[in-house]
């Protein structure tokens, strides 16, 4: 076994000079290039067994002069360091310490330098003690620190402190052995600081002691990291009790020893919602990262943060990284977190702003009356564009930059206390406006040259909305007023130019009616070009989606139009608020807080998913198409991304929140007072303008605009050099399909967290290319189980038959069950895998409880139900058939038909009568040729029960029916495998190859099991078929031959997967991936290879090109592993 791919918490960043990232992940050491596109350079697994936890660079000889002390060297350091082609590093992590080059140019290579050199102890903190880079200092966990020959691997000095406590964290400071201090944080929650140069020798021992000096005290919880900033003396601890503390300890090392002989705490940061794992010191301020997933950064003089950089997913930021820019200044962050991903972030001082932006900037309205309805229009940026608003005084002004207010035009009284306006950017540069009134008067104008304007006339009652189309790739508009009764009025704008002046041409069309209800105005629509005539897809104020025809021979008639298809009240009773067209799907959003995708055919809309875009935010404004061209967002290799639905625009609270669906982060949140106000958002459209955008809001009569940070949209979240997948423990995985793209083959999974996610990934092994393609968070907790169903599905969308088209069932917490029909295409522009999500159905067991009335009232029998496996019964032309093992007690079955869109429970048994942890299906072939489906459960107890379904179902009806099923009996074999819980069940055809069981006859089934024993099980159960059958019984199962490994994993055996005939695999937390041979009477262990993913929770297998084996391996990460096949010489 051979490891191709790994994705587990990065755990240690490092700059080389400005040019190289050097990144731990794993084992695995990554070079980052970030003098042009930011991309991986050049892989090593060095630790073997540890995980790296450490980088330090080394100059090499040449570089700079001896050092005499550490101030000197750090003061010189940071300005342009003028690194070689060559550069020594040391890596440490676990136990091991490690030297490596890293030779550098166009293509960057490492190499290590020498063996693995493992201690006795786990290593926190190596420092370069020469400049030859021969010997180093090391601190140990257990409060000592030696002198390491690393070329020679040899020791040569050990000092323990006399406070031979264990430490959580360790700092080295002092150019030689002889003047080095040791900073270390203790379980006591103390920092201690001591001189190992400076111990007294132990009696009849070479081992030396060294005394305490300084003791500093102030934290309430151990100390996870430390960082120290020679020019001011100041020394800054991360604390498990969530705050950053700044000691002024003076100078350290060197003739000054331990400093300061009564440091003082300079500073005390709260800001972190969770424990702080990493802290660094630059001349620019302070910066730590946390559990909660930011990285502040803080100013030296105020103490507060200046800046939160939020990139990661749940689970938090692991290692830190700062760099403090050359002779350009500037300089970078990097943060890498547990979901494997990491970030790099710009800390230039024109990128200063906050993630919050909450500093406003009052435009100071000076005209009459009081602003009702703001637009942003024009250039770019919001120093180059413009600003329009409307008054209760029925007045129009604009506002530019250099100029100030202006008054643009002035309506009669009909336009006074109450109108209406919406402004279209026009194909010839100019702006359009319209403008509604109590009366049902709309005037157009353009901004340009406002006495052009016309009246138009939409009824005699109040204008409720009006709207501005612009059809795809045509000139001119479309304007939708909403009259009174139900009556949307529509016309076709163009203009023309007639001796320097704007002329507007308007042609009427036939009105849209909507359907009877309270609130009946249409608040969006968009307009879908097709050969069989333009169709309208609009929302109403009363959350319905409309679907209207505009037929030629009806355009210019004055009959109305009637929807062809409604679905009423989609986004609930507060109405839709924005409908767009992207790759022939609809994407709505309303105030329900969901985005709801859906299918447009002839007649019909149909919905294919619901997705709630962020967790408490309800109110949901508008969605964003980013395209390539227009709003370049450059990938992990520079690449441009093509256009996709990506961000999120709504309230959350009091703020306005810009959300990223792809990254799951917030962008840009500002503070308005809550979403019943006038707003615009501008977007930008090229690099050097405002990096989230700029939105200009009403609040109390006054016109307010935020001060968005002037960055390329792509940078406002970091750039990703490492795509990032789980935040926090990868609970299951599945295999789904492999597809070619582009002459390139890829891997496709999926894989469910215990952060609620469910993700669908590409993998191409032979470049180690992990994509993310579609994050799906519809459980509201954690995912147990995963299975899938290979098949076409009864209809692809836009009429293009994609690569691989699976149904993924994902079950968890809260008896949650979701089905999705995946659609896996090609991604033509960048030559990609691309996924389509379709929720087909869900399901959770106490939706009838939460729909009583007076619930509170009454008990829940069991509300932590879970879903602990899934296994697929049949899939045949009338549904799918699958069984669920359940934590009260229950194996249930469920059927589904993607017709029907929803789940029916039609069998459940409490025979267990404690948690069902498992549980696998097998098909057998009686001697008629009737096909006899067994199911095997598991429980905490460690016994597998097998059920004979024939006996449980009724033939004359369909499987999906409800009266198939009868009540459950009792199953038809069971027998104890484990002396507790079985995890994990496989079975297969066959048996061993025994002659004794050869001559015994019949059918043959082998069902293997780990559990919570460690254990590994093979049991040979036969089948024997009466000679008179009658439906549904006459079989026999006997237990036969049985094969017991006791020692198979030193930990809960938690995955089990058969590959072949002959082989099984299996994993466990112990970290062992585990390979079996079922030859002969027993299992016999054919290989051992040591994951790096701790907590693993579930494994995949599948069968590649060229004879190879791939197998997938989940947990605190994920793990690709490939088989060679025999007579590959491997």
């Amino acid at each position: 076994m051979e490891s191709v791919l790994i994705v587990t918490p990065v755990t240690a960043l490092e700059f080389l000079g400005e040019d190289y990232l050097l990144a731990g992940d794993g084992p695995v050491l990554s070079v980052y290039n970030l003098k042009t596109s930011p991309t991986t350079s050049a892989l090593l697994s060095v630790l073997q067994n540890f995980r790296i936890h450490g980088i330090r660079p080394h100059q090499q000889q040449g570089d700079k002069a001896e050092h005499t002390s550490v101030a000197k060297k750090e003061e010189e350091e940071p300005q342009g360091l003028s690194w070689q082609q060559r550069a020594h590093l040391v890596v440490f992590g676990g136990k091991a310490v490690r030297l490596v080059e890293l030779k550098m140019g166009e293509l960057p290579s490492l190499q290590p330098l020498g063996p693995l050199i493992q201690l006795r102890d786990w290593v926190l903190d190596v420092h370069w003690l020469d400049v030859r880079g021969d010997l180093l200092g090391v601190t140990l966990a257990h409060n000592a620190t030696l002198l390491l020959d690393v070329q020679k691997g040899s020791t040569l000095a050990l000092c323990s402190c006399e406070d031979g406590c264990l430490l959580y964290s360790a700092l080295l400071v002092g150019p030689c052995w002889k003047s080095l201090v040791v900073v270390g944080g203790t379980i006591f929650n103390q920092l201690v600081l001591w001189r190992p140069g400076e111990g007294t020798e132990k009696e009849g021992g070479r081992n030396m002691v060294g005394r305490v000096e300084r003791r500093l005290l102030g934290h309430s919880g151990v100390i996870f990291s430390l960082a120290y900033l020679p020019k001011p003396g100041w020394l800054a601890s991360a604390s498990d009790d969530r705050s950053v503390r700044v000691w002024d300890v003076g100078a350290l090392g060197g003739e000054a020893g331990c400093g300061a002989p009564s440091p003082t705490c300079l500073r005390v940061l709260y800001g972190h919602q969770a424990r702080v794992f990493s802290v660094k010191l630059s001349s620019a301020g302070a910066f730590s990262a946390g559990e909660d997933g930011v990285c502040l950064a803080w100013d030296w003089d105020s103490g507060k943060v200046t800046r939160a950089l939020r990139g990661h997913r749940a689970g938090g930021v692991r290692a830190l990284a700062v760099s403090l820019g050359g002779a350009g200044g500037g300089g970078y962050v990097a943060t890498g977190g547990t979901d494997g991903g990491i970030r790099l972030w710009s800390l230039k001082e024109e990128d200063s702003g906050l993630e919050d932006a909450g500093v406003l900037r009052d435009l100071g309205f000076e005209g009459v009356g009081c602003p009702k309805v703001v637009r942003v229009t024009g250039g770019r940026g919001l120093r180059q564009r413009g600003v329009v608003i409307t008054t209760d005084q029925g007045e129009v002004y604009s506002w530019e930059e250099q100029r100030g207010w202006q008054l643009l035009w002035k309506g009669g009284a009909g336009f006074c206390s109450y109108n209406v306006m919406e402004v279209l950017e026009w194909w010839s540069g100019d702006e359009m406006c319209a403008v509604g009134s109590l009366s049902g008067e709309v005037w157009l104008f353009p901004l340009s040259q406002p006495s052009a304007g016309i009246r138009l006339k939409a009824g005699t009652g109040k204008i409720h909305s009006v709207l501005w189309v612009h059809p795809t790739g045509g000139r001119g508009g479309y304007l939708l007023a909403s009259g009174a009764e139900g009556v949307v009025y529509r016309w076709q704008i163009d203009t023309e130019l007639v001796g320097g002046a704007v002329v507007l041409n308007t042609e009427p069309l036939g009105p849209f009616i909507l359907p009877p209800c309270a609130k009946r105005w249409l608040t969006t629509a968009v307009l879908i070009s097709r050969p069989e005539g333009a169709l309208w897809v609009c929302g109403d104020r009363r959350g319905s989606l409309l679907l209207y025809r505009d037929k030629a021979e009806e355009a210019k008639a004055d009959g109305a139009l009637q929807p062809m298809s409604v679905l009423f009240g989609v986004h609930g009773k507060q109405g839709v608020t924005c409908v767009c067209e992207h790759a022939g799907l609809i994407y709505s959003t309303g105030r329900d807080g969901c985005v709801r995708v859906s299918r447009l055919d002839a007649s019909a809309l149909e919905v294919l998913r619901v997705q709630r875009a962020c967790r408490g935010m309800e109110w949901l404004e508008r969605i964003m198409v980013l395209d390539p061209e227009v709003n370049p967002v450059e990938g992990e290799h520079g690449e441009r991304h093509a256009g996709e639905v990506r961000l999120i625009l709504g309230f959350h609270s009091v703020y306005f929140v810009v959300w990223d669906l792809v990254r799951q982060e917030r962008l840009l949140s500002v503070p308005c007072g809550g979403g019943h106000r006038s707003w615009s958002y501008w977007l930008p459209q090229s690099p050097g303008a405002d990096g989230a955008g700029t939105v200009v809001f009403v609040k109390h009569g006054a016109v307010m605009a935020s001060r968005a940070p002037e960055e390329t949209f792509h940078q406002q979240g970091g750039w990703e050099l490492k795509e990032g997948i789980h935040g926090r423990g990868v609970t299951c995985v599945c295999h789904l399909g492999a597809v070619r793209v582009a002459r390139q083959h890829w891997e496709i999974l999926a894989t469910g967290g215990e952060d609620t996610t469910l993700t669908v990934l590409t993998i191409d092994p032979r470049s180690r290319a992990l994509r993310v393609l579609a994050l799906i968070t519809d459980h509201i907790s954690s995912i147990r189980a995963l299975a899938v169903v290979r098949r076409p599905g009864a209809r692809e969308a836009n009429d293009t038959k994609p690569l691989l088209s699976v149904l993924l069932f994902s079950a968890g917490g809260r008896a949650q069950l979701q089905c999705y029909r995946l659609l896996i295409g090609a991604n033509g522009q960048l030559g990609l895998p691309s996924c389509q999500v379709i929720q087909v159905a869900s399901h959770r067991l106490d939706e009838q409880w939460e729909r009583r009335r007076n619930r509170h009232k009454t008990v829940k029998m069991d509300p932590e139900t879970r879903y602990m496996s899934l296994a697929v019964v049949s899939d045949g032309t009338e549904g799918v058939l699958l069984a669920a093992a359940c934590s009260d007690g229950a194996l249930r079955l469920f059927s589904l038909t993607e017709t029907s869109g929803r789940f029916q429970l039609l069998w459940e048994t409490f025979y267990h009568q404690r948690c069902v942890l498992s549980v696998a299906t097998y098909l057998l072939k009686d001697p008629q040729g009737c096909q006899r489906l067994f199911l095997f459960s598991a429980a905490t107890d460690g016994v597998i029960a097998v059920w004979d379904t024939n006996t449980v179902r009724n033939l004359e009806n369909g499987p999906s029916s409800d009266t198939c099923w009868k009540d459950p009996p009792s199953p038809c074999l069971t027998f104890p495998a484990h002396q507790s819980g079985v995890n994990t069940l496989a079975v297969w055809e066959g048996h061993w190859d025994d002659q004794g069981l050869s001559q015994a006859g019949g059918h043959w089934m082998t069902v293997a099991s780990g559990g919570d024993d460690g254990q590994l099980s093979a049991v040979c159960i036969q089948v024997q078929f009466h000679s008179k059958e009658v439906e549904g019984s006459g079989l026999t199962l006997n237990l036969y031959a049985r094969s017991v490994e006791p020692l198979a994993h030193s930990a809960p055996l938690t995955a089990l997967i058969p590959l072949g005939p002959r082989l099984l695999i299996s994993a466990s937390p112990d970290q062992r991936i585990s390979l079996w041979d079922r030859r002969g009477s027993s299992l016999r262990h054919q290989g051992v290879l040591f994951s790096h993913v701790a907590d693993i929770a579930g494994l995949t297998a599948w069968q590649g090109e060229e004879r190879q084996t791939w197998v997938a391996v989940c947990g605190q990460g994920l793990q690709l592993l490939r088989l060679e096949a025999e007579g590959d010489g491997k």
